[in-house]
């Protein structure tokens, strides 16, 4: 074997080795990236029981007649009649609002056609009360028969008359409420990597999740839950 060969079979032993030893160190590399990308994800919870603390109370009422001019002057008395009974019920002025009244001609609708029943026109107008009072509100709800006994007639479908209990405090109550769901996450993780023979690494990515406002229940509208979940993903080292 000449001289130059001998060189020659010696580099590519060289360059081999020099292959394998770059193959094994990025071997290594690999799985110390793989091993930092274990990870597990798990949710975090936090509720609260919260009363309301705003009612929205419509009290819709109807008229019908064939003078217009008689239909508008009964809802006019209709609604100074709902304004006093409220009044009666502790609500100020400030608290109660009355919408302009809508009246329906059925001979308009009917294109010409003259068979529109009896009564000709139907309006219509609502009382809207807006109150902190929460309780106030709720006694009020059961007394709301009196006004059918002085000849109001109450319309709208159920859910157009039932009041509406609000909560409007989610502000002061959100960064607790996300310190505990994260706290109860890592807890939750904490126990999926004793369980895995892991440790417990840094937070890799987090989302805290949307805040939502449920009644407690059907039948105490005016008490709420409030509820977050926030996803977090942590990193598991050996």
């Amino acid at each position: 074997m000449t001289n130059s060969m001998k060189a020659a079979v010696a580099l590519g032993a060289l360059i081999a080795v020099g292959l394998f030893g770059l193959g094994f160190m990025a071997g290594r590399g690999a799985l110390a990236v793989k091993g930092l990308e274990r990870t597990v994800s798990v949710k975090g919870v936090s509720e609260r029981e919260v009363p309301a603390d705003l009612a929205v109370w419509p009290l819709r009422f109807s008229e019908a007649g064939n003078d217009v001019a008689a239909v508008y002057a009964a809802l006019e008395r209709d609604s100074r009649s709902i304004v006093q009974f409220l009044n009666a019920q502790g609500f100020p002025e400030a608290e109660i609002t009355v919408a302009a009244p809508m009246v329906n001609d059925k001979l308009a609708q009917q294109y010409g056609n003259s068979n529109v029943g009896s009564l000709r026109y139907v309006a219509s107008q609502v009382v809207t009360v807006r109150s902190a009072s929460i309780d106030r509100v709720r006694a009020s709800l059961t007394k709301v028969g009196e006004l059918g006994k002085t000849g109001i007639v109450l319309g709208g479908n159920e859910y157009q008359q039932q009041a509406e209990f609000l909560f409007t405090g989610l502000n002061a109550l959100k960064p607790q409420m996300i310190e505990e769901a994260t706290r109860s996450a890592r807890e939750v993780a904490g126990k999926f990597a004793k369980d895995s023979d892991s440790r417990l690494g840094k937070i890799r990515s987090a989302n805290q999740g949307q805040f939502s406002i449920e009644d407690l229940d059907r039948s105490t509208p005016h008490v709420k839950k409030v509820r977050v979940v926030s996803t977090v993903e942590y990193y598991l080292s050996d």
